[in-house]
């Protein structure tokens, strides 16, 4: 049986994951949210006080780490050694910890592998940032979904300030911008639009406009295809 698998890339507060899951749910297919894997596995090391330029400490330790996704009434749910740690991922060190460690090629290939094999067993979307690139190249569609720093930054700051956090929006967007850098520029499976990938600037469009666009090009693009058969 033929699966078909979605690929969203793009930086960091693009909207990717509010995106992917707006769209698996409407096609019915199965949400993988790329990120929180690698969230996890930064949490482990800030657990166990890894400094993410101990390079040696983090190759040895990734062997203890297993990271799983699982699914409780429809909601991923993701799993740190058998320990539900979704609620405990989301926070900015942990994200500033997950990029930083991802430059390293062991922790990418730890998880590569079970996202690889998720595509195979069923219809997915699966956002990141090499996902067309490195994770998925044979991907049915691929979308680059983008926004300027300072509309991320914006949309950052609006869900702290929900959240009860105070937060300085400058500062934001300066991580942002850093963050860039290093997802653009790590050696191992950087951050790029890949060749066949749409571009969607989500700068001036709502979530819902975003999600119909992709959508579209799914319909476009492979729907169409299949009846080209």
């Amino acid at each position: 049986m033929k699966h078909y698998s979605i690929a969203i890339d793009g930086p960091a507060g693009a909207g990717k994951s509010t995106i992917a899951k707006k769209v698996a749910k409407h096609l019915n297919f199965i949400y993988v949210d790329t990120g929180a894997m690698y969230r996890a596995l930064a949490l482990y090391f800030i657990r166990n006080n890894i400094a993410v330029t101990d390079k040696d400490e983090i190759e040895k330790s990734c062997d203890n780490v297993e990271v799983t996704i699982e699914y409780m009434k429809g909601e991923q749910q993701v799993l740190l050694n058998g320990e539900n740690v979704s609620h405990l991922i989301r926070t900015e060190e942990v994200g500033n910890m997950a990029s930083a460690s991802s430059v390293y090629p062991v922790v990418r290939l730890k998880l590569v592998q079970l996202q690889r094999n998720l595509a195979k067993k069923a219809n997915v979307v699966m956002d990141g940032r090499e996902i067309g690139t490195f994770v998925l190249p044979d991907a049915d569609l691929k979308i680059y979904l983008t926004a300027s720093s300072i509309e991320r930054a914006r949309r950052r700051f609006l869900e702290l300030q929900e959240r009860g956090v105070t937060a300085d929006i400058n500062e934001i967007e300066k991580d942002i911008i850093e963050r860039d850098m290093r997802d653009m520029n790590r050696e191992f499976a950087p951050l790029k639009q890949a060749d066949d990938a749409i571009l969607v600037d989500s700068s001036q469009m709502t979530i819902d406009q975003v999600a119909e666009t992709i959508i579209k090009y799914y319909q476009q693009n492979i729907i169409n295809k299949e009846l080209e058969y």
